[in-house]
């Protein structure tokens, strides 16, 4: 059994006064784009970690797909994950991603499902194309980091499910952000998956602006 966990927990505050999961694009909320792409044979149960805010708005959008079950998220990212894991009690592998990422293409969620079950930790990532440099408190320049072996980290992250509930126990109280580097941080091999640049996190109105045009057909490279 596999469970995807999507985390719609945060309060939107580098965003605007608006929640941005609820910010329409094409005159459709970015939360369902995320969701609707998790809704595959593949998957047998969607949890959402929710704002308590938007709880209920969301259970008007999904109140009639039984395979989305709504929940609380927690204070942290880690809070809201761990409340979804435990939401998702009993499945083999579970998928964490972003509900702020819509342009994730069901061809990565598809092989993300299919690396994890012999891999049992992974992330999907892209190679990071620009150059990087260490500076210092000041603001000169230490050195340049060679980025041959340098990815940029995105979701979805997909681990075996009792091992990624045994990470969470563990660090439990913490507040990492990233559920692959709390599996790393234990010394637990995590695997990448080769991830696709259009796959942004909307963080800022900006934002926005991107993700209109990569949605502009409603499509993104399924």
């Amino acid at each position: 059994m596999i469970n995807a966990i999507i985390t719609a927990g945060g309060t939107s505050s580098r965003f605007g006064r608006t929640n941005k999961l609820l910010e329409k694009i094409h005159g459709k909320e970015i939360i369902k784009y995320t969701t609707e792409k998790f809704d595959l044979p593949e998957i047998d149960r969607i949890i959402i970690t929710a704002n308590p805010a938007i709880m209920d708005i969301l259970d008007g959008f999904f109140n009639k797909n039984p395979k989305i079950k709504i929940i609380e998220g927690g204070s942290t990212r880690q809070q809201s994950v761990y409340n979804g894991l435990q939401a998702a009690a009993g499945c083999n592998y579970v998928l964490i991603h972003d509900g702020a990422r819509p342009m994730i293409s069901k061809e990565i969620i598809l092989k993300t499902i299919e690396t994890v079950k012999t891999k049992k930790a992974l992330t999907v990532m892209t190679k990071t194309i620009d150059t990087i440099k260490e500076v210092d408190e000041t603001g000169k320049i230490i050195r340049t980091i060679d980025r041959t072996k340098l990815y940029n980290t995105q979701t979805p992250q997909a681990f075996e499910y009792n091992l990624i509930k045994d990470v969470h126990e563990k660090l439990k109280g913490q507040n990492f952000t990233d559920d692959a580097g709390m599996a790393e941080y234990l010394g637990l091999d995590v695997y990448m998956v080769e991830g696709d640049y259009k796959n942004i996190k909307i963080t800022t109105q900006n934002d926005i602006a991107i993700a209109r045009e990569y949605l502009i057909t409603h499509k993104v490279m399924n």
